[in-house]
């Protein structure tokens, strides 16, 4: 294929991702540099020809505003609090950004881990919730979790690349990896809200995040000059931004973006939004200490070591979903 300028969309630059994997050798490289550009700049992008079937990703959406739409006491029932609230139903009013005591405004449905690998330990995997009127919602979850986390893997081998790592560095870790597919309702406004977000700034916890559309517009970023841009993709596009443990493990060489979702305007108040993360975490014991190669000499990590797992805990009870 013919090698192309990185074009830009709503602010963040646009690649497609067959440079990567189908191109030249040329083509490879240059997605490498532009990839790696984005991530040490502004810390997102946004992917096409990514191969994901739209009818997988329609039918996802479809079922998860299905469900949305039962009755609140009908969806409680489907509530996993002893799981960190890393499964199934997340009510309005529990998350919230870190440093942040003001509520997000959306309810969540969360997928995690389908095929954990043989010699995990099973307490950082629960079992994936099925929710019994709707037989074919957690078989169209888990199918979507694995084209992300699969196209995951396909970005953190560039990643890998740019950072000077053999191709493959992450493969093992993420591979069976304890992500998360997150699928989210914001519920139509119906009075003044207190706050003019929908979700307040924050930074995602994970490797990298996968952002696959939104029915409404609402995503901003914060870019280094201070100022907030709105990111709205084409439906064929997925927006693809580091996390704080791949900047923790780069030494912030790779930036973890300061993103939130705002209100509408008051004349679409009545519209719900929905959208679709998809959190890409490798294995809870993989160690998040900063990179030999990537700290200067004589000098010190900017962040102490950690494990994943570890990390994970500690952001999960910042925000809100799992006890202190």
């Amino acid at each position: 294929m013919e090698n192309q300028e990185m074009s830009f969309v709503a602010g963040i630059p646009t690649l497609d991702i067959r440079a990567f994997t189908e191109g030249s050798v040329s083509d490879h490289a240059q997605f490498v540099a532009d990839l790696g550009n984005a991530y040490r700049s502004i810390g997102f992008v946004a992917i096409h020809g990514h191969g994901i079937p739209d009818k997988l990703i329609e039918g996802l959406y479809a079922q998860s505003q299905s469900f949305f739409g039962l009755p609140l006491v009908q969806k409680r029932a489907y509530a996993r609090p002893e799981t960190n609230n890393q499964r199934g139903f997340v009510s309005m009013g529990i998350e919230h950004a870190k440093d942040s005591e003001a509520a997000d405004l959306k309810e969540f449905w969360q997928v995690g881990q389908p095929n954990p690998p043989a010699d995990a330990d099973m307490a950082h995997f629960p079992v994936n919730s099925s929710v019994s009127e709707m037989p074919h919602f957690n078989r169209t979850a888990e199918q979507t979790f694995e084209a992300l986390e699969n196209l995951g893997q396909t970005i953190l081998r560039a990643i890998a690349i740019h950072l000077n790592l053999e191709e493959k560095f992450f493969e093992n870790w993420v591979a069976g990896g304890n992500s998360i597919l997150r699928a989210i309702h914001y519920p139509p406004i119906k009075k003044e809200p207190e706050t003019a977000v929908r979700a307040g700034q924050h930074e995602d916890i994970n490797l990298i995040t996968l952002l696959v559309g939104a029915s409404a517009s609402g995503l901003e970023v914060l870019r280094h000059d201070n100022t907030w841009t709105p990111v709205t993709a084409l439906p064929e596009h997925i927006v693809v931004n580091v996390g704080d443990m791949l900047q923790r493990l780069t030494n912030h060489k790779l930036k973890s973006t300061t993103h939130r979702v705002v209100n509408p305007p008051k004349s679409e108040w009545g519209k719900p939004r929905f959208s679709m993360p998809f959190f890409c975490h490798p294995r809870p014991e993989m160690r998040l200490d900063a990179m030999k190669h990537l700290v200067p000499d004589g000098e010190d990590p900017i962040e102490g070591p950690i494990s994943a797992g570890e990390y994970l805990e500690q952001r999960l009870r910042e925000i809100g979903l799992a006890s202190k």
